[in-house]
């Protein structure tokens, strides 16, 4: 499994956005698997320590969110991605081919509903309008105040 894949979505993400704002100061291998480096946070520059073969076993960072846990924070994120660019390259493929994936899905499913909707009675159109409204208050007060005029 990929290293950043062991971090939290939102931290691959804010990670990347470390990566590509180049908040990895520097960096050096320490052993086959081991790396450390210097990344700047918000406010200051953090001690960074990934192992890309074991991400929850050896690596380490002293942010808040990190310190003296398991976490595979943003910082060590920034940190792989610095020193694996094509691994960062990798990642943002993956995010473009799974949004792609989603609006294919949307886009047939919103066919579909229209094809059925097209299908529809008036009275069954009538009901499945009013069971919608009264499920969403702010749609039925939505559709009161523009359509209805009360």
């Amino acid at each position: 499994m990929e290293y950043y894949k062991s971090a939290s979505l939102q931290s691959q993400f804010r990670g990347y956005d470390y990566f590509k704002n180049d908040k990895v100061i520097s960096f050096k291998q320490i052993d086959d698997s081991i790396y450390h480096g210097k990344v700047k946070g918000n406010n200051q520059v953090y001690d960074v320590t990934i192992d890309v073969l074991h991400p929850k076993k050896n690596s380490h960072c002293n942010c808040p969110h990190a310190e003296g846990t398991k976490i595979i924070c943003k910082h060590m994120v920034a940190l792989y991605f610095a020193i694996f660019p094509l691994k960062a390259k990798q990642f943002m493929d993956e995010i473009d081919e799974h949004n792609r994936e989603v609006e294919e899905y949307e886009h047939e499913l919103e066919m579909k509903m229209r094809k059925y909707i097209k299908s529809m009675s008036k009275k069954e159109l009538e009901e499945a309008l009013l069971e919608c409204l009264y499920q969403v208050d702010w749609l039925y007060n939505n559709f009161i105040r523009d359509r209805v005029g009360y």
